[in-house]
């Protein structure tokens, strides 16, 4: 049977996974660009140190977006929900999204698609710190019924 046990792990695997083809990414990084420039139909002359510049400045909030989301869910899986260092941990995370899409935003002066990747990630972190301040709140809520007598 599913469970939130269960729901945990597999975040947690797909974090991995995802660290995992982020230091990919970071090695393999020019060859990539390399086929992206072949195979695109614009013109990229001089242009290949600037996807390198973008994806590697990408890499650092990317990095560490995935690492806060590893330690929110090892908390969670504790039974550490409401707690401040969830509320923090997503704060990070949606920090890390922004960072994100003001790389890809900037990005965009020297390849348009770069922009819809950073409205994504703009979205994106807009969704969190959402998702934050409901935590936040929630904290609260937990604190005064715990100091309740």
């Amino acid at each position: 049977m599913w469970n939130d046990c269960k729901s945990i792990v597999l975040s947690k695997m797909c974090v991995i996974v995802f660290l995992i083809l982020l230091a990919g990414l970071a090695v393999t990084a020019p060859l990539l660009t390399d086929k992206l420039i072949l195979i695109s139909r614009s013109d990229f002359n001089g242009t290949k140190a600037y996807f390198l510049l973008t994806v590697y400045t990408g890499i650092v909030p990317a990095g560490f977006l995935l690492v806060s989301l590893y330690r929110l869910l090892e908390r969670m899986k504790s039974g550490q929900v409401f707690i401040a260092k969830n509320v923090g941990s997503l704060r990070q995370i949606s920090w890390c999204c922004f960072t994100g899409a003001v790389i890809c935003l900037i990005s965009a002066f020297y390849y348009f698609p770069w922009a819809l990747v950073g409205v994504a990630a703009a979205f994106m972190g807009l969704i969190v710190r959402v998702v934050k301040n409901v935590f936040a709140r929630a904290v609260s809520l937990q604190d005064d019924a715990d100091y309740t007598i």
